[in-house]
């Protein structure tokens, strides 16, 4: 869910919960007994009963950014240079929410352009070795020819939670005839979940499925298909047996 319209559904769900208060407010009108909080009218957020709507967490995405150098000459990626990759990438697969890209960008026109396009050759190798599709890495060029050992650049739009401001305190909290929430309640739980969630991600929707293991059911169908035992053969070691005394 993107920020635009994660605001139209909090927008959305503040007319809903508004409404019941204007046909109160209408109703008092007719009735002539009860007064107009102005207000109620100034921060209509307050009359949101959920923390959730009230102070709502804002998931955006921002560039996470690798740089590889690459010496001019070089034969490939230095043992600290790999375990860098990989742990970018690691980071990648941990906060992946199934619609992201891994983006390496090799430099075109620099000196080190054969360095680096054998540099890039292992970068994929090693990703590839560590379970990436190719589906989800894309090479881009980037223009270096002002440059004599350009780097290689590793990126990808990583999901980041960002939590209210809290400490809004429009009225005094002591003096509430109307039982309305006070405007700051339920703030600093929100701010202190999205610096803690692991994978803001998991704020917008559920994690995309991996492909199922299918080594065990095909065996167990192949053998049901001749008509043999599919149960699990036991040993020995694995039998339990009972004597009398």
């Amino acid at each position: 869910m993107t920020n635009s319209s994660l605001q139209k559904t909090v927008t959305a769900r503040r007319l809903v919960l508004v409404g019941p208060q204007v046909v109160l407010t209408a109703l008092c009108v007719l009735l002539a007994g009860c007064g107009h909080d102005e207000a109620m009218d100034k921060s209509p957020s307050v009359n949101l009963v959920e923390p959730a709507q009230r102070h709502p967490i804002l998931v955006s995405q921002q560039p996470s950014n690798l740089t590889v150098p690459v010496p001019k000459g070089s034969s490939g990626l230095s043992p600290k240079e790999r375990a860098n990759v990989l742990a970018f990438a690691q980071h990648f697969k941990a906060g992946d929410s199934g619609d992201s890209r891994l983006i390496i960008q090799a430099p075109s026109g620099s000196g080190n352009e054969i360095a680096a396009m054998q540099a890039v050759q292992q970068v994929r190798a090693l990703l590839s070795d560590n379970g990436f599709a190719e589906s989800s890495i894309s090479l881009e060029a980037y223009d270096a020819a002002r440059h004599s050992e350009a780097p290689i650049k590793v990126s990808y739009m990583k999901y980041v939670a960002e939590g209210p401001d809290c400490g809004h305190w429009p009225k005094n909290v002591a003096y509430e005839p109307n039982n309305i929430p006070m405007a700051n309640i339920g703030c600093a739980n929100q701010h202190n979940l999205a610096a803690m969630i692991a994978n803001p991600a998991d704020l917008i929707g559920p994690r995309s499925e991996t492909p199922r293991s299918g080594e065990r059911r095909d065996i167990v169908w192949d053998k049901y298909q001749k008509g043999d035992i599919t149960a699990t053969g036991k040993s020995d070691d694995g039998k339990v047996s009972t004597t009398g005394n």
